[in-house]
């Protein structure tokens, strides 16, 4: 679920503050005798320099004591309400400004600072409801416009929000922030173009207000128009040459419309001016490296790797480019030097052993990934893996008992318990596969794969037929157009004797997995049971051509040319 936005007390106290001018020196105005006048000027001054001094909880203590000598000063308690919500005591600001509206309904400022910290606790009603106070008070009063439309846009009652921005460029047609946060409404209705000339608006107001900038190239980027973007970009920095990091946004933008030429001069360019820039060289390397250019990819990223040895997201990057080189060797080296703090580490020692494994060095493999697991053993990958390892080298035990392992670490672990059945599926160990399959449901009731591995597991062996119907139509209901979980389907129907509902699905399952075997070869199986020999014999010897050493379907067909 998306996160609420939130409004922080002190910044909304302070674009008031900005733009009503409440914390500028005016003298107080005092409404009782001379005495308290006195005091309550008093206190106030010295509650004004502390404040200017950045003594905020002391200006807090003079400003109660004004309030004390003078509480039925409208203005005081507004000063004192604003240095709570400055501090964030959000519910003693709340508390005295309600109780001095009940005194004073009229006073706007209160009212304003009080919608405010309404908004600030997301009690939108009442944040309303003193907006609207103001506008009723006020007619004119841009603040109230912006914050009542501001909070429309969040309940997305867009429809309100825009009569609200309407009203408030009626007043000030040139208002920049309502300009600018219509526009966005104006996005979340998708009247794009509307929200367009909002945006530009903006900017044609002031042109260095780099908020408008940035949503009006990320609406045409969401129209994918990359010209576009690239253009207001280019048009900033004609007022703002020193903007170098819109270079960057160029260069990416280019990439994305697969201008890559385009976009190497950008990043170069930017080079001229920074050559110690780490983000350029990083985004100029993995442009290399797409270009097919991997010397010079090689290159960045091993001058940025010199100015910095720690810098393990460059040495990731330069040993993926070694290995994509076929430098076995010195991506080995690299992948070996990366921390175990760094967030990729179980993928740059998976991706070791992977090498080592093509080179059929599984032992070395199995070793590699099994110091990682000491250096750091709460990284599911590594057991994942390891167990796959195992497995290749014929050691179902091993496999068996790392992902156990796994799983004491992690007892939540999906894919550590899918594994683990699986492997209890290869062993024959249906009922302890299943339950391991049902531990996944358990966790992820919607899991199609689960689903569907207890089902075909069901079909597969002719047993409980109708409840592998049931689960893998389930599974259905959560991936429809997986071409798996048809198959599956398909050859429950078979099973159940079902030709016509089997053969079906499995040509719908064709038709999204066209070379996949076993889908082809249950199409033989069906053809076979219809008494459609020449049809089962062309599925048969289309699985051979993909799979020539496909000894069980050779079989089949064998069989089958016997018996014609």
């Amino acid at each position: 679920m998306q996160k609420k936005q939130t409004y922080p007390a002190v910044i909304v106290i302070l674009v008031f503050i900005s733009l009503y001018g409440c914390s500028h020196l005016p003298a107080v105005p005092v409404s009782s005798s001379s005495k308290t006048s006195i005091a309550a000027t008093y206190h106030y001054s010295l509650g004004v320099l502390l404040r200017l001094n950045g003594k905020i909880e002391e200006a807090t203590e003079e400003l109660k004591q004004a309030v004390a000598a003078d509480p039925g000063s409208s203005y005081l308690t507004t000063e004192l309400v604003s240095l709570y919500t400055e501090q964030g005591d959000i519910g003693q600001a709340i508390s005295l400004g309600e109780e001095m509206l009940s005194r004073n309904p009229n006073n706007i400022e209160l009212h304003l600072i009080m919608g405010s910290l309404y908004l600030n606790i997301h009690e939108n009603k009442k944040a309303i409801a003193e907006h609207k106070k103001v506008i009723e008070l006020d007619p004119k009063n841009i603040m109230a416009h912006f914050y009542l439309a501001i909070i429309y846009a969040e309940e997305k009652r867009f429809d309100k929000s825009e009569e609200t921005f309407k009203k408030l460029l009626k007043i000030d047609p040139d208002n920049i922030m309502g300009i600018y946060y219509y526009g966005r409404v104006l996005v979340k209705m998708t009247r794009l173009e509307e929200a367009e000339k909002m945006y530009k608006k903006a900017i044609s107001l002031n042109p260095y207000f780099e908020m408008a900038l940035f949503d009006l190239v990320a609406l045409y980027e969401k129209q994918e128009k990359l010209d576009k973007a690239i253009a207001v970009y280019r048009h900033y920095l004609e007022i703002n040459p020193a903007r170098i990091s819109l270079r960057v946004k160029i260069g990416e933008l280019l990439i994305k419309d697969k201008k890559y030429e385009d976009a190497e001069k950008e990043f170069l360019e930017v080079l001229k001016i920074d050559p110690d820039n780490r983000d350029v060289r990083i985004a100029l390397g993995l442009l290399y490296y797409d270009m097919r250019k991997l010397d010079l990819a090689v290159a960045e990223f091993s001058t940025v790797l010199k100015k910095n040895l720690t810098d393990d997201k460059v040495r990731y990057l330069l040993a993926n480019t070694y290995e994509e080189q076929g430098e076995n060797k010195l991506a080995m080296e690299e992948y070996q030097n990366i921390a175990t703090s760094f967030e990729l580490y179980a993928s740059s020692q998976i991706r070791a052993g992977l090498i080592l494994k093509k080179e059929g060095k599984i032992s070395e493999a199995i070793n590699l990934i099994k110091e990682g697991i000491k250096k750091k053993n709460n990284l599911i990958p590594f057991y994942l893996f390891l167990s796959a390892l195992y497995e290749e080298a014929k050691d179902i035990v091993a496999a068996e008992n790392i992902l156990k392992e796994g799983i004491s670490i992690d007892p939540k672990d999906i894919d550590l318990h899918y594994a683990l059945g699986v492997i209890y599926e290869k062993t024959n160990r249906l009922s302890e596969s299943v339950k391991e399959m049902e531990t996944v449901l358990a966790i992820d009731p919607e899991n199609a794969e689960a689903l569907n591995f207890i089902g075909y597991s069901y079909a597969d062996r002719g047993m409980n037929l109708d409840d592998a119907e049931k689960m893998i139509i389930k599974a259905l209901k959560i991936k429809p157009d997986n071409g798996y979980l048809i198959d599956s389907l398909g050859w429950v129907y078979y099973k159940k004797n079902k030709l016509n509902s089997a053969m079906k699905h499995l040509k719908q399952a064709l038709e999204l997995l066209p070379d996949d075997v076993n889908i082809i070869e249950h199409m033989g199986d069906v053809y076979v049971k219809l008494n459609k020999t020449k049809e089962a014999e062309e599925m048969y010897n289309r699985v051979l051509k993909i799979d020539p050493k496909n000894s069980l379907v050779q079989k089949k067909l064998e069989d089958l040319i016997k018996h014609k």
